[in-house]
């Protein structure tokens, strides 16, 4: 039997699948990731991407800071791509429960799905830290230097950069879902950031799927994994169904 009617089968007989992706979820929609070759963390900048999405840099360097984040994170003609889209369907089926992502574009909401729980963050949200004034991403995207709120205070994007907390109530409902899955399917993620790859120690369902184009650390310990595209994989599982 080959990988994909293994999966065919898990995803068929599940009643609350939970998916948790990462980066590799995204760059089938463009949208670079981190950690492989081609990723940011292996260009070169005037300083390490790591040091610039940090909170200690964006307060003190935030011109800095807004250079790189217009010109790498946001990639607004992005799409869903057939990971995205597959989810969306089996969400509105039944099939799945709810969509666990570290990624901060909004792909998986444009797709159509409704229960996402961005432990991140997304770019399409921001705030201004005076006063909590909301602005979309366009504003962001159309401003130059720091952007500033009518109020005056510096408007900050609704993600979470390094040395800050990942959001409680995001944090607790997601695991709230990957306790109660009877499949969880981990999806285009090294699983070696933390703690967000941490969350899948709380999953006590029946199968776990990993989808990753490289080997991760939890293969071992997984009840199937593919290492091939997340969008490839998933769209063929529909397809079968």
């Amino acid at each position: 039997m080959t990988a994909i009617e293994q999966l065919t089968n898990i995803v068929s007989g599940a009643k609350r699948i939970v998916f948790f992706g990462g980066a590799g979820v995204s760059t089938e929609s463009g949208i670079p990731d981190f950690r492989s070759v081609d990723g940011l963390y292996h260009q070169k900048f005037d300083y390490p991407p790591e040091e610039i999405l940090s909170h200690t840099f964006f307060m003190q360097k935030p011109e800095e800071f807004y250079r790189f984040y217009r010109e790498k994170m946001l990639c607004l003609t992005a799409k869903p791509n057939k990971a995205h889209l597959t989810l969306a369907k089996w969400e509105q089926e039944g099939r799945l429960r709810s969509v666990v992502t570290q990624n901060i574009d909004g792909l998986h909401q444009a797709a159509g799905s409704r229960r996402v729980h961005e432990l991140h963050g997304s770019v399409l949200r921001n705030y201004c830290m005076k006063c909590g004034k909301c602005y979309d991403v366009d504003h962001i995207a159309e401003s130059e230097g720091v952007p500033t709120c009518t109020c005056g205070g510096v408007i900050k994007p609704d993600v979470v950069l390094y040395e800050e907390p990942l959001p409680e109530d995001t944090v607790m409902q997601a695991l709230d879902d990957i306790r109660s899955a009877d499949v969880l399917i981990v999806a285009g993620t090294s699983l070696t950031v933390y703690p967000a790859a941490s969350y899948i120690r709380y999953f006590g369902g029946d199968k776990m799927v990993l989808i990753n184009r490289d080997s991760t650390p939890y293969d071992k310990i997984a009840d199937l994994v593919i290492h091939d595209k997340v969008g490839e994989v998933l769209s063929k599982v529909d397809a079968a169904l």
